[in-house]
């Protein structure tokens, strides 16, 4: 699937490239046309003009030819004057070209009036203009004013040539460089992609599980219809809380696909912290008397937080949660708060089995759980990628401690200035 989306991405960048250096290359070639035969244009130009407002008075065309009629005055001594009779025969003026012209009439001969033409005679670039007159001994004749372009020709045969020559280098260069940008644009989209399968695929594992024991232990009580509830107490004590857990994982993975979609919006006002950290507090203090362990609040002063109160709330018992369950029987844990003229400051710090170093930077990855951690607790492994985005979403700061065996402590920052 990615080779095919790499070839195309390799051909349409290739494309832009091409089509660029081809409107580059042209340019350079018609403005250098342009310029070269500028000259050349305008001095044909003007000596048809001046032959013209000459041919209205007395004269001669030109030596070799007298009596009444135009007298032309050659203004560019590159240009060469050309008579044609009306039979279509060069009256030959004799100069060092005069051969050539005579040997090759019929390439010569204008075959369009008043307009600039290209002609090659032999091996001579020559560009003319002509025009006809009545003259009063010869009758109706064209006179061709032409001027030999040999130089401009080869410049700009050599222009082309290098010019062809680059947009050969070009395109290679092109199919190399859009080879090598496709591969580079599709590595996130390769990462996504992996990271979508190992989504789906432990989202699969994880819900399975659950499912696969509800299944189980609904088959044991099918298979003794005559039971009582309480003969079957840890049976129907285990489906309740499989379905708890799986009521639970389905939760997190609608929010984190919504998140992904960027579809919860964070729906911020004021709100004092500390006073919902004891709020929190006082609802975890039961289960942790029962699993005979202390939790401690440390807030010395008000802290009031601009954010999404809710789900400040699900980060705080997110960590809390994690805390507890990670914190073996006579542990502590500690939440604290506090503020500083920019920041907010949100603390949690246990004493339980930590986590390795190595484990650390992977510890928010979705169902990332280390081999430590499966052994001492049971969890889905998507509390703290959800943790991770509600603090991102608030343009927080994470840093995390942890030492096996001693704890763990997880220091959020918040900025106190927060964007609606």
């Amino acid at each position: 699937m990615f080779r095919q989306t790499h070839i195309r991405l390799t051909l349409l960048n290739s494309m832009v490239v091409i089509v660029l250096i081809s409107i580059l290359g042209s340019i350079i070639y018609f403005y250098t046309d342009n310029k070269l035969y500028k000259d050349v244009n305008q001095s044909l130009l003007e000596s048809l003009n001046h032959f013209q407002q000459q041919s209205k008075g007395p004269g001669d065309i030109r030596e070799g030819v007298g009596g009444p009629g135009p007298r032309f005055i050659r203004r560019d001594p590159r240009i060469i004057t050309l008579i044609w009779n009306e039979n279509n025969q060069l009256l030959v003026e004799q100069n060092r070209d005069s051969q050539l012209f005579q040997d090759n009439e019929e390439q010569v001969h204008p075959k369009k009036l008043n307009t600039l033409q290209d002609v090659k005679v032999e091996n001579f670039s020559f560009r003319y203009v002509a025009t006809e007159v009545m003259h009063p001994q010869l009758g109706k004749i064209t006179v061709q004013f032409i001027r030999n372009v040999n130089s401009e020709k080869e410049l700009l045969d050599r222009l082309l040539l290098i010019i062809l020559i680059g947009c050969g280098v070009g395109v290679i260069c092109a199919v190399a460089s859009g080879f090598f940008l496709a591969g580079r644009a599709l590595v996130p989209i390769k990462n996504a992609w992996q990271k979508q399968q190992e989504f789906v695929s432990d989202a699969s594992h994880e819900l399975r599980t659950p499912l696969a024991v509800i299944q189980a232990k609904t088959d044991l009580l099918f298979w003794a219809p005559f039971a009582t509830i309480q003969e079957k107490i840890l049976d129907v004590s285990t489906i309740s809380n499989e379905s708890r857990r799986l009521s639970k994982l389905v939760t997190n993975l609608l929010t984190l696909a919504r998140s992904d979609s960027d579809q919860i919006e964070m729906k911020k006002s004021a709100f004092q912290l500390d006073e919902l950290l004891k709020e929190i507090l006082q609802h975890y203090e039961e289960i942790a008397m029962y699993q005979e362990k202390s939790l401690h609040l440390n807030a010395a002063e008000p802290v009031t937080f601009f954010a999404d109160k809710e789900r400040i709330h699900q980060l705080i018992v997110i960590l809390l949660d994690n805390a507890m369950k990670y914190t073996k029987e006579g542990g502590e844990i500690l939440l604290s708060c506090r503020k500083s003229h920019s920041s907010i400051f949100f603390q949690v710090r246990d004493n339980g089995i930590g986590i390795p170093e190595k484990d650390i930077p992977k510890i928010f990855d979705r169902f990332y759980q280390s081999d430590k951690a499966r052994t001492a607790a049971e969890g889905t492994g998507l509390g703290l990628s959800i943790a991770k985005w509600i603090i991102e979403k608030h343009h927080g700061k994470t840093k995390v401690q942890s030492t096996v065996g001693k704890g763990t402590t997880i220091e959020i920052t918040f900025p106190k200035a927060q964007k609606n």
